[in-house]
């Protein structure tokens, strides 16, 4: 077995645009040069502009496919994309923590689709809680962000994980992101401001599996999603149509 490149672990819809969803965080774990493995949790049927049908995956055979991954191999991060509801999302952490306990959990809410089309079962998210804290970092964007603190997740004094809340839905300072890390707000700062005039298919994907890949290569949180954006932020102006290009 090879181990010259950390294993991460995708853990997320099949989109076969390759925009988003597994096929997009493969190739940023390439492009980053760690080992992507993928599980897929949902098969879908989209283009960059538009998401036509969603079939989820078994639970049995995603929990199965990341037993038999994460025993095999030394994941160190996974980052999950699309779930079901709190219920799939609490299955899938308890199985990777009860493998390999360091592992680190990165969790890019998907609540919906650019498109609108619903992923996340919104009448189970009083139920994240729990699972939230065995999590290292979550990425919603700005509006996912509003949904989640509505239903008070993030009341507690000291916050259940880390949160980074992407900037690119802001109305005011677009495409600055605020990290939320043991109670402490820091800024990340666009570093080309024409980025966020670009608009990608599956950027909060890329994103975040640039972010789990970062970590597996021994950065800290607020290094990883500094990093992260920066490899966002080449990809949102790599070309001018919807899907990017990752190198």
């Amino acid at each position: 077995m090879q181990t010259e490149r950390p294993f991460v672990m995708s853990i997320a819809g099949y989109d076969p645009s390759g925009g988003a969803g597994l096929l997009a965080d493969t190739k940023t774990m390439e492009q980053l040069k760690v080992q992507g493995l993928g599980v897929c949790t949902a098969m879908t049927l989209q283009t960059e502009s538009q998401c036509l049908s969603l079939n989820w995956q078994p639970l049995s055979e995603i929990i199965q496919s990341i037993e038999v991954l994460m025993k095999k191999y030394d994941v160190q991060v996974a980052k999950i994309g699309v779930v079901k509801d709190a219920l799939m999302l609490a299955e899938i952490v308890t199985t990777i923590k009860s493998i390999h306990s360091e592992a680190k959990i990165v969790w890019d809410p998907v609540l919906k689709s650019t498109s609108e089309f619903s992923f996340f079962d919104l009448n189970t998210i009083s139920e994240l809680e729990n699972v939230l804290k065995q999590i290292d970092l979550i990425t919603p964007n700005y509006n996912e962000y509003q949904v989640l603190k509505e239903a008070h997740l993030f009341s507690q004094s000291e916050r259940s994980c880390s949160v980074l809340i992407k900037g690119g839905h802001r109305e005011d300072e677009v495409g600055t992101d605020v990290l939320i890390e043991n109670g402490k707000e820091i800024i990340i700062e666009s570093n080309d401001k024409a980025s966020v005039f670009y608009l990608k298919h599956g950027s909060g994907c890329v994103l975040s599996s640039a972010i789990a890949s970062y970590l597996a290569l021994g950065n800290n949180l607020e290094e990883a999603c500094r990093n992260g954006k920066l490899y966002i932020e080449k990809f949102l102006k790599s070309n001018p149509t919807l899907l990017g290009f990752h190198s």
